[in-house]
């Protein structure tokens, strides 16, 4: 199996130690001391956190995390979250989440980033690694968003909200700007690059899950649809677009002690209203996070993508989870139009992740992707992430 020398890493070179190391850690009450020195305040509702984010391939950041559950009133919690790095890229965002009762919760968020280490290959499923090159993408964000738990792990989410996007040339190391690359004939420069556009969105998810959440999700189903409306506030014509995508998984309890392999499939889309064009930001995007997070963010970019993936997690020490996932999948034209297998990608990933911890996780991955099986299948992304709550 391809993965099977990042299996091993994860098990006896990284389980080994920690065997080792947790228990003494524990035994000296390291975790309780470093938690009392990060909050502060009757029964530790408020505190500050160090976090940061190291991502090979684009710029790292550090920042703080920032909370105050309770704030004024019972059920009324505030975050904040900056990072930054000197080669012009910042980011901020302040929460406000309302705890309605015990299945409703309001959230109410603002949040800005400037990134200039954006990449991109191209569009469609056969973009390649080679053409890699930057932009700087700048985002404003405010939204809100009621989330209504109402059975076991299912939940319903709507989401109303006012995003700003500034595209313009980007730098990362030695890679070229995407207008630079684009010159070459690696591809034609995509439509809304050195432009602004302003949209306001309302987006629902819907998810049916016969999983238990505590004290951890174990064998059953998951089903979920997403769907969101963008209008173009910036167009004469009132234009936009629409995304959509369902997904379905099942997973099994191997020992009833957190061993769980699941499989899921999902297929998303995104279509034009009025016959506008889209901006390339708003294409279906696959990398970065789940289930192809062997390739940078926004590695594949098109109108419509299809994946499948084989996903095993278990424990490694006491807060401590492991995961190994492997999948396939690609990007394609509107409605999946142009599929072939042949075009499909593959990649594995394997990581480490605190457990249970979820306003500042720490997650580790190392992951690979590859070109499609009809170019070859080699390998040609390594990824190797570490971040500590990092959201941007």
């Amino acid at each position: 199996m391809i993965l099977s020398p990042l299996y091993l890493v994860s098990e006896y070179v990284v389980r080994a130690p920690l065997s080792v190391v947790v228990p003494a850690a524990e035994s000296a009450e390291l975790p309780r001391r470093v938690y009392n020195f990060f909050t502060f305040g009757p029964q530790r509702k408020a505190g500050v956190i160090p976090v940061g984010y190291a991502d090979f391939g684009l710029n790292p950041s550090v920042g703080v995390y920032g909370f105050w559950n309770d704030a004024f009133a019972v059920g009324n919690d505030w975050s904040v979250h900056a990072e930054a790095w000197p080669d012009d890229w910042y980011s901020l965002a302040m929460k406000e989440s309302v705890r309605l009762d015990s299945r409703h919760v309001l959230h109410v968020q603002v949040s800005g980033v400037h990134r200039p280490d954006r990449v991109f290959y191209g569009v469609g499923p056969q973009s390649l690694q080679s053409s890699q090159s930057r932009f700087t993408e700048a985002i404003a964000d405010e939204s809100a968003m009621l989330d209504w738990k109402y059975w076991r792990g299912s939940r319903l989410q709507l989401t109303v909200g006012l995003r700003s996007e500034s595209l313009g040339p980007g730098h990362y190391g030695s890679d070229p700007s995407l207008q630079r690359e684009a010159a070459t004939g690696a591809f034609a420069v995509p439509y809304g690059f050195g432009g602004r556009y302003t949209v306001e969105y309302n987006r629902i998810l819907a998810a049916l899950d016969s999983r238990r959440p505590v004290p951890a999700p174990g064998s059953g189903a998951r089903v979920e649809l997403k769907a969101e409306q963008d209008s173009n506030m910036l167009s004469t014509a009132r234009a936009g677009w629409i995304r959509y995508g369902a997904a379905a998984a099942g997973f099994l309890d191997l020992d009833q002690h957190q061993h769980v392999v699941s499989l899921s499939v999902a297929a998303q889309f995104v279509d034009p209203l009025a016959g506008v064009s889209l901006p390339f930001t708003e294409l279906v995007a696959l990398g970065g996070d789940a289930p192809m997070r062997g390739y940078l963010p926004r590695r594949m970019l098109d109108r419509s993508a299809a994946v499948a993936a084989l996903h095993y997690v278990w424990p490694l020490a006491p807060s401590l989870g492991a995961t190994l996932q492997a999948a396939v999948g690609n990007v394609f034209d509107e409605h999946l139009q142009g599929f072939r297998p042949s075009l499909l990608r593959f990649s594995g990933d394997v990581g480490l992740s605190t457990v249970g911890v979820q306003d500042y996780p720490i997650e580790a991955i190392v992951g690979i992707g590859s070109e499609t099986f009809e170019h070859g299948g080699q390998i040609d992304s390594v990824r190797v992430q570490l971040s500590v709550n990092h959201g941007f």
